[in-house]
């Protein structure tokens, strides 16, 4: 297996389905920065980021899109857009940690256990787009040198 070729092994009904759930998450996320919680996600924004607010919940929002459209669509794929959503949740973890630091009440996380709760929950999301993808097996069967070209 190489991490950069489409997939040609099927995964389980398991992985399947979790992966489109989480691909429909962020379709559904993606939609709402812009639209219904446009605000909410702008109170998320760091301060301390050198870009204007609205146009990183903006971004961010298209970002989501793409990226659940991507883990809906492109099952051939999935491996490295597995990497990517993985790499996206890290990357938007900050504004997690900021939320908690400067006490933004958001999304009805309104006490600093309500927001510590969803900060831990970010690595949850991460390990999710890994294991649902096949992206970490794919990452551990690369390094321990198992390669395999998909059962063909």
């Amino acid at each position: 297996m190489t991490l950069l070729a489409p997939q040609k092994t099927r995964t389980t009904i398991l992985r399947t389905v979790l992966r489109l759930v989480l691909g429909a998450f962020l379709l559904l996320a993606g939609i709402s920065h812009l639209t219904v919680n446009r605000e909410a996600f702008l109170a998320q924004v760091p301060t301390w980021l050198p870009l204007e607010g609205d146009f990183v919940v903006v971004a961010s929002g298209i970002v989501e899109i793409i990226l659940g459209a991507a883990l809906l669509a492109l099952g051939r794929f999935r491996v490295q857009v597995g990497w990517i959503v993985a790499a996206f949740f890290v990357a938007i973890f900050p504004g997690n940690i900021s939320q908690l630091v400067t006490q933004t009440d958001s999304f009805g996380l309104n006490t600093d256990l309500d927001r510590t709760i969803r900060l831990l929950f970010q690595p949850v999301l991460v390990l999710w787009a890994l294991w649902s993808t096949g992206a970490w097996k794919a990452w551990r069967e690369y390094r321990s040198g198992r390669r395999t070209d998909g059962g063909n």
